[in-house]
């Protein structure tokens, strides 16, 4: 944190999805993600991101949770999806912004940015209850 300047704030997230008690990482290869795909198929899950601010040796951290539904998935359907996209890099094994998400997401109660790993208008609310006015940056 040496190299972080007086009026610069530090940003960390990382995103999970939790199906009943089971916790759903990132996959270790292919055949994880495609059984973790096939256990989300036809459910509702949780999505969480942690995020975490750091400013002048302050520290605020917060949690976004979503509820996301898929319909059934065919497991050809599934195959195809982690042969040409690879979600190895996703809790979950799945990106909702990608071909999984248009055709398997039935619906979403909650921030859709944090299923793609970072809440957004919390984020923003979150900076400005933290005391930063982000408004500056952009307006």
């Amino acid at each position: 944190m040496d190299q972080v300047s007086g009026h610069e704030i530090v940003v960390a997230a990382d995103t999970c999805v939790v199906l009943g008690d089971t916790l759903l990482g990132k996959p270790a290869d292919e055949q994880q993600a495609f059984r973790m795909l096939q256990s989300l198929s036809g459910t509702t899950h949780e999505v969480i991101t942690g995020v975490a601010l750091m400013h002048q040796q302050r520290l605020h951290s917060f949690s976004e949770h979503t509820r996301v539904t898929f319909r059934s998935l065919a497991d050809e359907l599934i195959r195809y999806y982690v042969r040409m996209f690879r979600p190895l890099d996703k809790a979950g094994a799945y990106g909702i912004q990608e071909f999984i998400g248009y055709v398997g997401v039935v619906s979403v109660q909650g921030c859709y940015y944090n299923v793609m790993g970072l809440p957004v208008a919390r984020l923003l609310a979150e900076l400005e209850t933290f005391g930063m006015d982000w408004r500056q940056q952009f307006c």
